[in-house]
């Protein structure tokens, strides 16, 4: 979600205001429910009836009336129960009414409490297959900070046309569907969504658009996708869109729809944006392997608010403004989200707590980003903003079964993770960080229907490079400690280096008698003859402390 600088703003003020910015934006309602809901997050620990359950497929079929700004319609799960259990539980927030609910084609009994639809039946469910149909209807949150504090974003375009977006990977699917809301579970099978809205305007969506089918003033737009999708990521946009369409070949030779839903008044900029796509991918495939939906489409979508890295349509407003580097323009919020596809939509996550992964690797990618385009000096000028940007308030990964709030509330997770990679590329060489970082985002065993924690990753540069890098993610990634470097004068022109703090031994470049080179330091430390004090570390490859007596 956004990039360093957007998080930073996350939850200064916690205030059900209107952001700046939309022409014509609606204030024609109460927003008592979403002072309600500011305490929800998604994740946590797994409920024991939902740890039985495996979510199969999401079919979601909603009119959204935009005049009263509600939903009404049903969501169907299709899921299996590994045992027998008498209550079925999903997860919707409690300002929707839930109708009918059946199971397997049977009206089922049900409640409604906590956020929570508790489904029983008085003889058990079976183990094995079942299909949940949930009617529903109710008036979403409205977003109070899109993307950070989510819901849904009622606006106008400058034309006056309406524009509406979904926020929810703070507070998770819930916010406007009954689902599992747990990371560690997507649908296998993927999800198909069915949204009808006046058919003046268009429904941008996840996967492959199947049908429009319209009656009278209404429109039914069919997204379909067959990948395994994260909760947050099943959501639509609505707007008087245009599609601006080119295809993209990728570095496996595949064709693939590029397709950029823009604003009727912006097609102007579709090009541009497009043509930044297709660069940006090439730099994403030459370190990450292949785009990930290659089955489905390259997909952007012009939202009211900061960009979102969701799955084959990930959102862009930066009002068309584009750094220039090396000649070249570049958006970090287009960059930065689109390298979710990979690190996120991918590769994912089995629990909040990791999240690092996905936000780290997608910071350090606009590094990469910056020595595709600027060269080394680029690069490096990025990675000492994040390294100045490190707060280490508290440990990027806490624990396990963590909500995604203990985690965001942090900030870490891009910054100090993005420099976790960087230092992790000295330690054990480009020869066997870059092979390994694209292993990781391409191997079957760490992707799409597979998950992924701290511990698999630590494992995986393990074993590649020879050397037990635990204590060094455990240093990097569980503690807030920086090295503890002290160089201490033990005669004439002879200095002791050594780390206080020592955990592993570490290479460290150091320059003495004006010349540089890379050594080891042992848990003793080193002995060096230098004219005037040695300098360890000069380039900042480490998180780090020096101390000189």
């Amino acid at each position: 979600m956004g990039n360093i600088k957007k998080y930073l703003l996350k939850k200064i003020f916690i205030l059900p205001f209107l952001f700046l910015g939309l022409v014509g934006k609606s204030q024609n309602r109460d927003n008592i429910n979403n002072r309600d809901i500011l305490y929800l997050t998604s994740g946590g620990k797994l409920n024991p009836l939902q740890a039985i359950i495996d979510i199969r497929h999401y079919s979601i079929e909603l009119d959204v009336d935009i005049a009263k700004q509600s939903i009404a319609g049903f969501t169907e799960v299709n899921l299996n129960i590994s045992q027998k259990t008498d209550t079925l539980l999903l997860d919707l927030i409690h300002l929707y009414n839930v109708t009918n609910i059946e199971v397997n084609g049977k009206n089922s009994l049900f409640s409604q409490k906590d956020d929570k639809i508790f489904i029983t039946s008085n003889v058990g469910f079976e183990i094995g297959n079942k299909i949940v149909k949930i009617e529903y209807t109710g008036i979403p949150p409205v977003a109070i900070r899109p993307p950070w504090d989510g819901g849904f974003t009622w606006a106008k375009d400058v034309a006056g046309n309406d524009w509406i977006s979904i926020n929810i990977q703070g507070e998770g699917g819930k916010m406007y569907f009954p689902c599992k809301d747990h990371p560690s579970d997507e649908p296998n099978e993927g999800v198909d969504m069915k949204i009808t809205i006046p058919s003046n305007l268009v429904v941008a969506g996840p996967g492959l658009l199947m049908s429009v089918k319209t009656k009278k003033n209404k429109s039914t737009y069919h997204w379909k996708t067959n990948y395994t999708i994260s909760n947050y990521c099943i959501l639509f946009n609505i707007g008087k869109y245009k599609v601006a369409k080119e295809t993209y070949t990728t570095i496996e030779g595949n064709k693939v729809p590029i397709e950029y839903y823009v604003l009727e008044s912006d097609t102007a900029q579709a090009k541009k944006v497009i043509e930044l796509k297709k660069r940006d991918t090439k730099i994403l495939e030459k370190y990450f392997g292949e785009y990930p939906w290659a089955k489905e489409k390259i997909g952007i979508a012009e939202v009211p608010n900061s960009g979102m890295e969701h799955q084959t349509m990930i959102t862009f407003d930066n009002k068309f403004k584009y750094k220039t580097i090396n000649g070249q323009q570049y958006s970090d919020n287009l960059f930065h989200e689109y390298a979710h596809e990979w690190w996120a939509n991918k590769v994912t996550n089995k629990d909040w707590a990791h999240m690092w992964i996905q936000e780290g690797i997608a910071t350090y990618a606009e590094a990469l980003a910056m020595l595709e385009l600027g060269g080394e000096d680029a690069y490096n000028a990025i990675i000492d903003g994040h390294r100045r940007g490190v707060k280490n308030r508290k440990a990027m990964v806490l624990g396990d079964e963590i909500t995604e709030e203990e985690v965001y509330s942090g900030g870490d997770i891009y910054g100090k993770g993005s420099f976790f990679m960087h230092s992790l590329r000295y330690l054990i060489g480009d020869e066997v960080f870059f092979p390994t970082l694209k292993s990781l985002a391409t191997n079957p065993k760490y992707t799409y229907d597979n998950f992924v924690t701290t511990d698999d990753v630590e494992k995986l540069f393990s074993t590649s490079s020879g050397k037990n890098l635990k204590p060094f993610f455990d240093f990097y990634l569980k503690t807030t400690d920086v090295l503890d470097v002290n160089i201490k004068a033990i005669g004439f022109q002879k200095y002791q280096v050594k780390i206080n703090n020592f955990f592993m031994p570490l290479p460290f470049d150091i320059i003495a008698n004006d010349k540089i080179s890379k050594v080891i330091i042992p848990a003793e430390g080193i002995m060096i003859n230098s004219v005037y004090s040695p300098q360890v570390d000069p380039k900042g490859f480490y998180l780090k402390k020096i101390t000189i007596h």
